[in-house]
């Protein structure tokens, strides 16, 4: 069977994590594309058929909410996973379509994933 595989942009200002999840989801069959701040994450996902985002919500010059809102603003349907240590400040976010926390269990995560593009 050969099945389209999903295109992920991951958005970390922190170059480990990013590397990291990067890494996880790739060994799950994801493509992925990476952006180290909002400003370039929105580029790339005007530039590509991406199926979901992974965002950091702690970022310096446009932090996750900024750059979630503006990412549903470009493309309405693509499905936000906030990533972050502040997971109470995030709860009430109206343009993200799910939350996990960074020291979740990278098993919680990529379930969080899938969860978000099966929606």
């Amino acid at each position: 069977m050969n099945r389209v595989r999903k295109l992920l942009l991951c958005v970390d200002d922190e170059e480990i994590g990013l590397r990291m999840r990067k890494l996880v989801l790739e060994a799950e069959g994801y493509d992925v594309l990476t952006a180290n701040s909002g400003r370039n994450s929105l580029v790339l996902l005007q530039q590509n058929p991406v199926s979901a985002v992974v965002l950091d919500y702690r970022m310096p010059e446009m932090d996750g909410a900024t750059t979630a809102r503006e990412m549903k603003r470009l493309k309405p349907t693509v499905p936000v996973l906030m990533l972050t240590a502040y997971v109470e400040a995030c709860r009430e976010l109206d343009a993200i379509d799910g939350l996990v926390s960074k020291g979740d269990d990278p098993v919680e995560f990529l379930d969080a994933v899938k969860q978000m593009l099966a929606a």
